[in-house]
């Protein structure tokens, strides 16, 4: 049976409970998550791209089913490139499905073999937001 890799992109800018509440139930369902710390200059970042990953990796205390990465350019590249056929997002509320959606329908016309996953995040941390 082929290893089911899932890409969980996003800022992480800092890491929430929120995100490891979906990095935990993320690895209920495939084998390894690659959490993609996007670059975005566009952004005003709070720590640098080396500092986020260091804090991830912490907060996952170097679990073996994850890794870290970097990745700048368009997402479903990086998703290929990393053999993934899902990439994983967390949903807050409503407001966040609706541009989620768009980013995924976007995403399945340049590349319909990927799927996405919308994961709601649990109750206590729904109201997070880095």
């Amino acid at each position: 049976m082929s290893k089911q890799v899932a890409v969980y992109p996003g800022s992480f800018d800092p890491i929430t409970f929120g995100h490891l509440d979906i990095i935990e139930r993320g690895l209920e369902v495939f084998d390894t998550l690659v959490i993609a710390v996007a670059r975005n200059s566009g952004k005003n970042e709070l720590f640098s791209i080396e500092e986020r990953i260091d804090l991830i990796r912490e907060a996952v205390a170097d679990d073996p089913r994850v890794r870290v990465d970097t990745f700048a350019g368009l997402l479903i590249d990086y998703v290929v490139a990393q053999g993934a056929r899902v990439i994983l997002r967390g949903l807050r509320a409503v407001s966040d499905f609706e541009y989620e959606f768009q980013i995924a329908q976007m995403n399945h016309n340049l590349r319909p073999s990927i799927e996405t996953l919308f994961m709601m995040t649990s109750v206590p941390y729904g109201y997070l937001s880095s």
